[in-house]
């Protein structure tokens, strides 16, 4: 096993199991902190890829942005030290699915995809402003409207853990 491989295999697994105790950590904060390693991992196997632009956006969006969202929403609805509800099996049922069959659909995609050959001359160039001109355009093969997805889903999912979180104040009989 070569050097490369080994790293490979250190930041798959930091991130599949921070990934994997961010899910079942019944704890708010501790999921939070699982989540952050996750992100983590992802931006080491950007880098391992020599993908340094795509790290350092990983790791400023995600990990200092969207991670520290969530902690400050932890802890402005003060329940930072608080267990989450155990599950009904239902819902682990009906999460453990939908898990699956989004599984299923991106392997499907992935599988449906004609990934560019790196021998083609038709490779695009990994530059700062080739990624950036990519992720702005809005034309065909263009990532404007799938951040702009992403980030309506990600407000949305704020929203909804500050509204789970909240304590509800006793009212006065």
């Amino acid at each position: 096993m070569t050097g490369s491989t080994f790293i490979f295999y250190m930041l798959a697994a930091l991130t599949l199991v921070s990934g994997f105790l961010s899910v079942t950590s019944r704890q708010i904060f501790r999921a939070a902190i699982y989540l952050l390693f996750s992100l983590l991992g992802i931006a080491g196997l950007y880098f391992w890829m020599q993908y340094e632009f795509i790290a350092a956006v990983q790791i400023v969006v995600y990990v200092g942005g969207i991670t520290v969202l969530i902690i400050f929403s932890i802890f402005l609805t003060q329940q930072a030290g608080e267990l989450l509800a155990v599950q009904k099996a239902g819902r682990k049922l009906f999460a453990a699915l939908a898990s699956f069959c989004a599984f299923g659909i991106t392997m499907l995609q992935v599988y449906q995809h004609s990934f560019i050959n790196a021998a083609d001359n038709n490779v695009m160039e990994a530059s700062v402003t080739n990624i950036g001109t990519q992720m702005l355009s809005t034309t065909q093969g263009g990532y404007a409207l799938p951040f702009e997805l992403v980030s309506i889903l990600l407000l949305a999912a704020l929203i909804g853990c500050i509204v789970i979180a909240m304590r509800l104040k006793p009212v006065n009989q």
